[in-house]
């Protein structure tokens, strides 16, 4: 058990160094070893579980499942919220395609160069997992009106029912953009480009319909950490200004180098730049009143720019460490940190000072330290994903916590979490074997929809998404691969080589975070073997037939 534990939490370091924005000598070496300590953790697995048949997972090869009618989709569901089942995590597929997008990960060219053939579409079937649960009602209604209620709740049943037959006959064409050299660190989409920042220093502007690429932004000295991309009418002040036509874009980048840039996508050139003092590790544009530009820096400042002047309006000593993660919901800014911490502000559109303090959150509260902290708001709730098996979800007005498990294995990790068209998207890793999924839920009830993935997917650190006319999803994702996702329309459509498969041990509700236990690791990446061993007791067991009984199905 000992051994387990140690080997889990030197997987997870490995993992949290690989997406460092530099590394040392020793750091390298750390990480060439991950191969290495994950064979030996499957052998302790597979020996712990002992010969047993798993139990709980069956392949669904019911054809006329497969042949339901796919209604259209809702955008969202009623506001209710009943609760949400565990994901599901599926098996890949043996994909017939053997030149998709997971062949063309491995050829990847150097330079940023940009081979023919391999930019060439490549029709591949995402894997689709499901894991169908019968829901359960959060509150009885009075009696008065248990009809109406009852009415509610059977269209609200019959809608979900729908839009989960849609997901699980989902399709799409994956395309792989190839020319960074080190590992993409965000994305943004912009009309039909996709823009991505990487370590490598450089912001790459892609041309999605032919998956090439159309600029490259160089410029910063150090690793891009994060982009934004203001709204046109804000876009069209700033190009006034500079001559430029009233249908140009502008790209916002934040860098290691403590500058954010301000680029002209349609010359491909930095217009603008402001010196933080400071790494910038993220940023968000807020568009209320003439609009700001909020930065957060490796040391916990939070900072805003007015976007007509471009001048400091306010520094705030908001963390005590980096800020991971800043996003808008209206005027409303929210910030998380690296100690697990999440701040609410309101934007005052005042010239001096613009952010004033709502609510603070410690990780104490939110039970997130320790973690890369990401966030997505939505309403009077945070939805976080920190490097664990679990999308937390804060009521950042009253501090309430609870979690939605999105993953079957207590080795499994979300990086990213994000919400389009009644969506909830979380991105999932598995440290022992390094498969990688999305996986969907509905919004606002958070109720799980399906598992997407491919043979060899890599791991998900970054998402965007957006939808085309028709109303058909486009995702990008980054990570070791920056890879668009085109979702086929039905007419495209086509029977694939799918592996649908369910978990009859993840049913069950959302959690509450009173009702679990403490599931927070200490992750010092310094930590020797003899050190691992010592506070391993901290960790509880949770090496059982669980994720060895998964670990088993998944080799088998």
């Amino acid at each position: 058990m000992g051994e387990v534990r140690k080997l889990q939490k030197k997987l997870r370091q490995i993992e949290n160094l690989e997406i460092k924005i530099s590394l040392t000598p020793e750091e390298e070496f750390k990480i060439s070893r991950k191969e290495e300590l994950r064979r030996r953790l499957a052998e302790l697995q597979l020996q712990l579980c002992g010969p047993q048949r798993t139990l709980g997972i069956q392949a669904d090869g019911e054809e006329s499942e497969m042949k339901r009618h796919v209604e259209d989709a809702p955008e969202a569901l009623p506001s209710q919220t009943p609760p949400a089942s565990k994901i599901l995590r599926g098996e890949d597929a043996k994909c017939k395609c053997e030149d998709g997008p997971a062949l063309l990960a491995t050829q990847r060219t150097t330079g940023g160069v940009v081979k023919t053939a391999q930019r060439q579409e490549r029709t591949h079937t995402a894997t689709v997992s499901h894991h169908d649960r019968r829901d359960m009602s959060e509150d009885c209604p009075d009696r008065g009106d248990d009809d109406d209620g009852g009415r509610r709740q059977g269209q609200e049943d019959a809608e979900f029912t729908s839009l989960k037959t849609s997901w699980q006959k989902a399709k799409f064409r994956l395309r792989l953009l190839e020319g960074h050299n080190d590992i993409i660190t965000c994305v943004v989409a912009v009309d039909n480009l996709v823009v991505s920042g990487s370590r490598d220093t450089t912001v790459k502007v892609w041309h999605v319909p032919t998956a090439t690429e159309h600029k490259n932004l160089g410029g910063h000295t150090g690793g891009v950490t994060c982009l934004s991309a203001p709204p046109p009418e804000y876009c069209k002040k700033l190009a006034w200004s500079l001559s430029l036509a009233d249908t140009e874009r502008f790209i916002l980048s934040g860098s290691a180098d403590c500058n954010v840039k301000i680029w002209a996508l349609s010359i491909g050139q930095c217009v603008k730049s402001l010196y933080t003092f400071n790494a910038v590790t993220a940023l968000c544009f807020v568009p209320e009143g003439d609009g700001y530009i909020i930065t957060g820096s490796d040391g916990g400042k939070v900072q805003a720019w007015s976007w007509h002047t471009l001048d400091n309006c306010q520094s705030i000593n908001a963390h005590q460490e980096a800020v991971t993660s800043i996003q808008s919901q209206g005027p409303l800014v929210f910030s998380s940190s690296a100690e697990g911490g999440v701040s609410v502000w309101e934007n005052r559109c005042s010239d001096r000072d613009p952010l004033s303090l709502l609510h603070r959150w410690s990780g104490q509260v939110t039970g997130c330290g320790g973690g890369r902290l990401t966030l997505s708001p939505r309403g009077d709730k945070v939805l976080l994903a920190y490097g664990q098996a679990w999308i937390k979800i804060l009521h950042w007005r009253t501090g309430t916590v609870s979690r939605l498990t999105n993953h079957s294995s207590v080795t499994g990790v979300t990086d990213c979490v994000h919400q389009t068209a009644g969506l909830l998207i979380g991105s999932c890793y598995d440290l022992a074997n390094g498969e990688s999924m999305l996986n969907l839920f509905s919004v606002p009830q958070c109720r799980y929809l399906a598992s997407l993935t491919w043979q060899r997917a890599p791991r998900i650190l970054c998402f965007a998404a957006w939808t085309t006319g028709s109303g058909d999803h486009r995702w990008v994702t980054g990570g070791r691969d920056l890879v668009v996702w085109e979702q086929l329309p039905s007419s495209g459509r086509r029977r694939g080589d799918i592996t649908v498969r369910t978990d009859s041990r993840l049913e069950s509700p959302l959690e509450s975070e009173g009702d679990t236990e403490n599931d927070e690791e200490t992750d010092d990446e310094h930590l020797d073997d003899d050190e691992d061993g010592r506070r391993g007791g901290r960790e509880t067991d949770v090496e059982d037939g669980g994720s060895g009984s998964w670990l088993r199905c998944v080799l088998q």
